[in-house]
């Protein structure tokens, strides 16, 4: 393997790491000690919107290097079997729907979370933590599937 694509794996992995943790962290870690530390429902939502405020293009840059970086693996791969032509779109199915989840938080989900009346903000936060477990689970089976394919090798 050439240095251009270890360094590109590199780069890919990290970046998919650093997503996949940082979602693992806020869900399992951030948020449920927010909600035991905070009483008020209301302060809790406003917590949240501090937390979250500003995060949204980082995430987008984070995207935007998976996508190229799985673009360049594409390019440089060595061999392209049938196997590794599957695996390789699953994982893009598997981003593509991610990014797709990650559009409807950043451009639909928070602002009708920000402009919720407070009766509305327990049914918008149970939505939330479904659409960002599910995220997390596109993001961690596409993680896995890039290392059981390059452990595997092409097949």
């Amino acid at each position: 393997m050439d240095a251009l694509l270890i360094g590109v794996v590199l780069v890919h992995a990290a970046v998919a790491a650093l997503w996949l943790g940082s979602m693992a962290y806020s869900l399992f870690v951030v948020q449920p000690k927010l909600s035991r530390m905070v009483d008020d429902p209301e302060r809790v939502e406003d917590a949240q919107r501090v937390l979250a405020h500003g995060n949204r293009w980082p995430v987008v840059g984070l995207v935007g290097v998976l996508w190229a970086t799985g673009l360049a693996l594409v390019l440089l791969a060595p061999e392209r079997s049938a196997g590794w032509w599957a695996s390789v779109a699953g994982q893009a199915v598997l981003l593509a729907a991610a990014t797709g989840l990650f559009w409807w938080v950043s451009w639909r989900g928070w602002p009708r979370r920000v402009f919720a009346l407070p009766a509305e903000l327990p049914g918008l936060a149970r939505r939330f933590r479904r659409v960002a477990v599910l995220m997390l689970a596109l993001v961690a089976t596409a993680y896995a599937l890039g290392i059981l394919t390059a452990h595997n090798g092409p097949t």
